[in-house]
């Protein structure tokens, strides 16, 4: 397995796949701020992806999605820990995500419920956080510094 950055080719895969696993994609473009991480078996088929957009000293964690095939295997534990990795790089101090089936699996790896109405205004602003995710998906962060 290996883990690499997606390309702009790869936003037709990435699209399909989230599609594929309901996760939403609408607002989904390859930019400065919208970085994504991809797993890729042996034979090449993109097994696993995750998301990162960036604002300031904030990012949204989104988009988490492995093949069902594939699960259980470590790939999900293995691209969010990477993506934290690129986080800070870059200067990330706080990651916020929502989620409406995996918060035992983030709380599992240090994130931990956060109030909605107190995540910093350029999150709030996301279309994800806006209008994509339900109004009932748990919000959660983990201060990275």
């Amino acid at each position: 397995m290996q883990i690499a950055q997606a390309s702009a080719a790869d936003f037709t895969i990435i699209r399909a796949l989230l599609a594929e696993a309901g996760l939403p994609f609408d607002d989904l473009k390859d930019s400065r701020q919208t970085r994504f991480l991809m797993v890729c078996a042996q034979d090449g088929a993109v097994t696993g992806v995750v998301g990162l957009e960036l604002y300031s000293k904030s990012g949204l964690l989104r988009s988490l999605m492995v093949n069902p095939a594939e699960r259980r295997r470590g790939l999900g534990a293995e691209l969010t820990l990477n993506l934290e990795r690129q986080a800070k790089e870059l200067g990330v101090e706080t990651l916020y995500l929502l989620t409406t089936s995996a918060e035992n699996f983030f709380a599992a790896r240090g994130y931990k419920r956060f109030e909605r109405a107190r995540v910093p205004l350029e999150i709030a602003a996301t279309t994800e956080f806006k209008s994509l995710c339900p109004v009932d998906a748990v919000c959660m962060r983990k201060r990275l510094v």
